[in-house]
């Protein structure tokens, strides 16, 4: 991960990353229990899914370059699976294509685990 990413932002940039997976997490979420309500078919209902899974997935910031790849496929593949208005999708594709790109910031599991560490080394 720290390969992917020379740093993860922190301050605001890292609120501001915090904030933008908030709400892409937020809005999967209501797409799927929105879709889950209306129930057309299976296959729907199942990309809905898969983007909700990776949705929390980004929210906590965990896997965020793969999560943000996911929705961005899965987003991409409900635009040209269906017929209807396309933005919603459109804008959920551009988002975690860009978080794929940019990384989860500072306050994220991603930083934690893989994060920039201070190894000390004591004298013998």
């Amino acid at each position: 991960m720290q390969r992917l990413f020379s740093t993860f932002a922190n301050g605001w940039p890292g609120k501001g990353l915090l904030i933008q997976r908030a709400l892409v997490a937020a809005v999967l979420a209501y797409c799927f229990f929105t879709t889950l309500g209306k129930a057309p078919h299976f296959s729907a209902v199942l990309m809905q899914l898969i983007a909700a899974g990776a949705g929390l997935l980004l929210f906590i910031g965990l896997w965020t370059p793969i999560a943000g790849a996911v929705i961005a496929f899965v987003e991409l593949w409900i635009i040209f699976s269906r017929t209807g208005d396309p933005w919603m999708s459109g804008i959920l594709a551009i988002l975690g294509g860009t978080l794929a790109m940019i990384g989860p910031g500072a306050w994220s599991v991603d930083a934690h685990l893989f994060g920039r560490k201070l190894i000390e080394i004591s004298n013998r």
